[in-house]
């Protein structure tokens, strides 16, 4: 029998596409209000995988990478992303998104992005969001899977992503007794 176990808080980082960071930016102290202080901002770095956003952003989409400062439950990846739907709808302009912005969760074993699109290797979280295991840490790396997206698996997101997994596991060390946010 296997005994339920919590596990460790995960880090919150959000990626924003956007070709006009001013307009997420302004998005960013409503954000802040409900998961806390971003601690590091990476980027821009450069996003050229898919056409996908443009018809909805314009051209010149970059990309930024939002990693939070207090580490959180892993079980609110759901209402997190509700959280960042709502918050691109309400700044979005003629029915069209200004910024997209996608949450994950950050642990040692792996890299979960939130969505709402299901697909086979999706695991479902609730409230019309599904888990999606972006990437697995292996052999000293986060590695890409077969379904992980082309900008996911670019080998310098993936050492980034490795870069902001080695200050985690630090945090993990230090976050005893710390207090976490539990209410998004």
């Amino acid at each position: 029998m296997s005994v339920p176990r919590i596990p460790d808080l995960g880090r919150l980082v959000v990626s924003v596409l956007t070709p006009a960071k001013e307009a997420a930016d302004s998005a960013l102290p409503r954000l802040c209000n409900e998961l806390g202080a971003v601690e590091e901002e990476i980027g821009p770095l450069p996003f050229g995988y898919t056409s996908y956003y443009e018809a909805e952003m314009g051209p010149g989409i970059r990309r930024w990478m939002w990693v939070f400062a207090e580490l959180v439950d892993r079980g609110r990846l759901a209402r997190i992303k509700l959280l960042t739907n709502g918050i691109e709808s309400a700044y979005s302009r003629d029915g069209k998104r200004r910024f997209n912005l996608d949450p994950g969760l950050l642990n040692l074993e792996n890299f979960v992005l939130a969505t709402g699109k299901n697909r086979a290797h999706r695991i479902y979280l609730g409230d019309g969001i599904f888990g999606d295991l972006t990437l697995l840490f292996s052999q000293g790396s986060y590695r890409p899977l077969p379904w992980t997206y082309p900008d996911y698996a670019d080998p310098e997101l993936i050492k980034i992503l490795n870069g902001v997994r080695e200050r985690y596991r630090c945090m993990l060390r230090l976050s005893q007794g710390r207090t976490v946010r539990s209410e998004v």
